[in-house]
């Protein structure tokens, strides 16, 4: 049979026909030439699996009764491989019942043919077989493209975010995105040489759209004297920075995009901690005395930035004790499922501070971050932006 040759987009299409009749072999292979496909065969489906682990065809043909593996395990196998499992997969069969259809399909297989074979309903098969796959083939590339883009977005992102620092205070955090963008960000940066800014935000959702917003938010913040929505931002008063961005950053105008906020001022010379929060976890102080330890949490009610207009936010204040260690977080370091399928928790994580403090004093955050993940169900750790801030706070 002659048909129409393939376009220039199809000439690097090679098909793999497996099956163990010699006759069905040759008369594919034949036809699928004639069509101007390269073709491979095998004889089994060990043989089949060897052939498309290296050859990596676009399509293959496999009989689904064969001695040792038959075609169901081979589709299986083909599709469970993550190199392997784009290629269109078609089960030559003579079966015809629903229920044989089902089990196919639910081994992976993408398409039919029915023995004996109709040339043009072969070719029929075959060219819509490739389609298919060219289609996937572009949408994966388009996805290399656009995680090449994310990357290089991520990057820009970290490098935004400040370095640790050892003096006047120490200041350390942990940073871990649940996939290359993430909403959370962070800063601190000094107002003279008296305040600290600390703030942490959590912007909903993930990706690009959660990454851009906590972009422009770190961006305004990092000015010392900055104007937005035609207001002055006054950056040692907590409150009236919330309510300044809660006015320039409604969510009506960030695409449904809302984020909570944990925004602190330490005055190291008197040292007073005052903050004030949007929706966002508390922040955790640890005090240190010769004997004791203590976890206090801190947090004043209001709401996330940008769900309503007009709102007010409260502002708290304490004295900071002679040795103390500010912890800010996102819930991503507590919001996770244990082995028991059951959610870990502010409290335990609280819990687990007072414990490290109380055992070693200051802890490193990588051994904290290796206790958290001690408590975590596999793979669920991680699975929402994690960010965590710590901040030894003393006199200069």
């Amino acid at each position: 049979m002659r048909g129409t040759p393939p376009t220039p987009a199809q000439q690097p299409y090679t098909i793999l026909v497996i099956d163990d009749d010699p006759t069905t072999r040759l008369l594919l292979r034949k036809t699928l030439k004639d069509l101007g496909y390269s073709v491979a065969v095998a004889s089994h489906g060990a043989e089949g699996l060897a052939i498309a682990t290296t050859a990596k065809p676009a399509l293959i043909i496999c009989d689904w009764m064969m001695p040792g593996l038959d075609g169901l395990e081979v589709c299986r196998q083909i599709k469970q491989n993550p190199d392997l499992s784009r290629i269109f997969f078609v089960l030559l069969t003579a079966k015809g019942e629903l229920e044989d259809r089902i089990q196919g399909l639910d081994a992976g297989a993408d398409e039919f043919l029915a023995k004996p074979i109709d040339p043009n309903e072969l070719r029929a098969r075959i060219q819509a077989g490739l389609r298919l796959y060219q289609l996937n083939q572009d949408l994966l590339k388009q996805t290399q493209l656009l995680e090449a883009e994310l990357h290089e977005a991520a990057a820009y992102v970290r490098s935004l975010l400040p370095a640790p620092q050892d003096t006047p205070l120490k200041i350390n955090y942990y940073f871990l995105p649940s996939s290359q963008l993430g909403g959370d960000c962070f800063d601190f940066f000094w107002v003279g040489d008296r305040y600290l800014v600390l703030y942490i935000l959590d912007v909903s959702g993930h990706g690009l759209g959660a990454a851009l917003p906590s972009v422009s938010v770190l961006n305004l913040l990092r000015n010392a004297t900055s104007r937005h929505a035609g207001a002055t931002i006054d950056y040692q008063h907590p409150a009236k920075v919330l309510e300044a961005l809660n006015n320039g950053f409604q969510m009506s105008d960030q695409h449904d995009k809302y984020f909570t906020i944990w925004y602190g001022v330490y005055d190291c010379q008197t040292r007073i901690l005052t903050y004030a929060s949007g929706g966002h976890p508390p922040a955790l102080l640890v005090s240190l005395g010769d004997d004791t330890c203590s976890v206090q949490q801190l947090k004043t009610a209001g709401i996330p930035i940008g769900m309503f207009e007009n709102m007010s936010f409260n502002e708290d204040s304490l004295q900071v004790p002679e040795h103390a260690v500010l912890y800010l977080f996102s819930d991503g370091i507590y919001e996770f499922e244990t082995p028991s399928s059951t959610v870990w928790g502010l409290e335990a994580f609280a819990d687990l501070l007072h414990h490290a403090h109380q055992q070693n004093g200051v802890p490193s955050l990588p051994a904290l971050i290796r206790q958290v993940q001690q408590y975590a169900a596999p793979y669920a750790f991680g699975s929402d932006d994690v960010s965590l801030v710590q901040a030894q706070l003393h006199g200069c």
